[in-house]
């Protein structure tokens, strides 16, 4: 991957952080300076940090294993959905249900509920049955489908989670750590950048700022896939069609103390958990949107 110039970061509006009271210390090392009460990202920092985590999101896609992106703010929404669709990973734009991943059988049986009502309306079956009915059920598939369309093919707990704003997605975040899943995440001058793994420093406000940050790590994704169709090593070890994990067992559901992402007991081999502190192995803090102030 090619490093992103300073010059598309400052345009991207990428350096904007939140205001000075707002700040959190631990965001200390990834912040240039002040201006006007606000406080500007480090975009030396950014493009380190954007760096590293795009290597490691590009050798899970490599590895064949999938990435979820998290972004359920109103600015975030169409561009991850986007970013997502276009390098095949699954994605959460509307609203995060409690226990997606630490009770992930449950919403297996609401996905295989909206597939099986999305059939019965496609081939006949349902025409038999009142208007009122058929209309009921409808309303409760695009109600489904609104919240699951974008997990609907995951069959499995993904590898790991790309998080836009990490204080928003607390709960999401808050799943993935007690599963010991990888997080990548855009965190702003405002957040802890101990609680991912993969922290990018920028702002998580901007929707340009998303933009060129997510775009960047779906980039990393597409070659990592295209790496892995290019070697043609043979069977896909992570198939989200028969739902068995990398080493042939099945793995449709992953609970607490269970398998973890990578079909193994335990962390997962890529995940990097912070030690704490603003210098901890999670990477850089997070900045704040351009424009007024928040």
């Amino acid at each position: 991957m090619q490093r992103l110039e300073h010059k598309a970061l400052l345009e991207a509006q990428v350096h904007f952080g939140h205001l000075k009271r707002k700040w959190n210390p631990k965001m200390l090392p990834y912040i240039f300076g002040e201006k006007k009460g606000i406080h500007i990202i480090d975009l030396n920092r950014t493009a380190d940090k954007l760096e590293e985590a795009a290597a490691v999101a590009k050798s899970i896609a490599k590895s064949g294993r999938k990435i979820l992106f998290v972004a359920t703010k109103k600015q975030a929404k169409e561009v991850v959905k986007q970013a997502a669709t276009r390098v095949n990973m699954p994605y959460v734009t509307e609203r995060w249900l409690g226990g997606m991943l630490t009770n992930f059988s449950t919403i297996r049986k609401s996905i295989k509920k909206m597939q099986s009502i999305e059939k019965m309306l496609a081939d006949g079956t349902l025409d038999s049955v009142t208007k009122k009915e058929k209309l009921v059920l409808s309303r409760e598939k695009e109600k489904m489908e609104r919240v699951l369309g974008g997990v609907a093919n995951m069959n499995r707990v993904p590898a790991a989670l790309f998080l836009v704003d990490i204080m928003h997605e607390h709960i999401g975040l808050k799943e993935a750590q007690r599963l010991n899943i990888n997080t990548f995440g855009i965190v702003d001058t405002n957040s802890d950048p101990a609680k991912v793994d993969y922290l990018i420093p920028g702002n998580d406000d901007a929707a340009t700022s998303i933009a060129i940050l997510t775009n960047y790590i779906a980039d990393a994704i597409a070659e990592g896939l295209a790496e892995r169709a290019a070697s043609n090593e043979g069977n896909d070890l992570e198939s989200d069609e028969d739902g068995f994990d990398d080493f042939g067992n099945e793995n449709d559901i992953q609970e607490e103390g269970g398998k973890d992402g990578d079909g193994k007991k335990g962390k997962p081999g890529l995940r990097k958990r912070s030690t704490g502190g603003a210098g901890g192995a999670a990477g850089k803090g997070k900045s704040r949107a351009g424009g007024p102030k928040k």
